[in-house]
């Protein structure tokens, strides 16, 4: 039974998204934040779950990055909408998921293999962009003024999208040259 509680939760935040979603487009930012909050918390005892029990899935390692990206992206996208994330920020960040979507797929077509463990200054990536969104919801939803704060956040998130981004293409780079080797070999 206890195998099942993580995936359980990974489709619980999935779930939280369009609710999310519902409460930005609304207005209701406090409402939003304790949401995203309440999903963020949801993916630490998910994650934890499955380590402390070893319990983890095939289903749940797709699960569990697919509900973090779907609650980002449409909090992303929602926040340049709603002006509370800049648009430049916006169009890099969905950007970058929609490349290492598209090359994960397209390298899972050339070599049958969907093996991308993330890397670090993806996670940390991440971590900026969880906290960024927290953040512009939070200083919006209780109306503070602590735009400085926010502006380093967007520039700490730029800056490991583009080197996260640059690192998924220099792996995938050295892949497929390794890939090209061995075939000539």
């Amino acid at each position: 039974m206890i195998a099942h509680i993580p995936n359980l939760i990974s489709v619980m935040r999935l779930l939280l998204v369009p609710l999310v979603g519902y409460l930005v487009l609304d207005g209701r930012m406090v409402a939003a934040f304790w949401v995203f909050v309440a999903a963020g918390v949801s993916d630490a005892v998910d994650g934890f779950i499955a380590k402390r029990f070893d319990v983890a899935s095939l289903l749940g390692k797709a699960l569990d990055p697919i509900a973090d990206k779907a609650l980002l992206v449409t909090l992303f996208i929602l926040g340049g909408y709603m002006d509370f994330l800049p648009d430049w920020l916006v169009i890099l960040v969905v950007f970058r998921d929609v490349m290492i979507v598209g090359g994960a797929l397209l390298f899972h077509t050339i070599v049958q293999l969907l093996a991308m463990p993330p890397l670090a200054v993806s996670k940390l990536n991440t971590a900026l962009q969880i906290l960024l969104v927290a953040a512009a919801l939070a200083f919006r939803g209780y109306d503070l003024d602590l735009a400085p704060l926010q502006a380093i956040l967007e520039y700490a998130v730029a800056a490991t999208t583009l080197a996260s981004g640059g690192a998924y293409l220099v792996k995938w780079g050295r892949w497929a040259a390794a890939i090209e080797k061995d075939k000539r070999s």
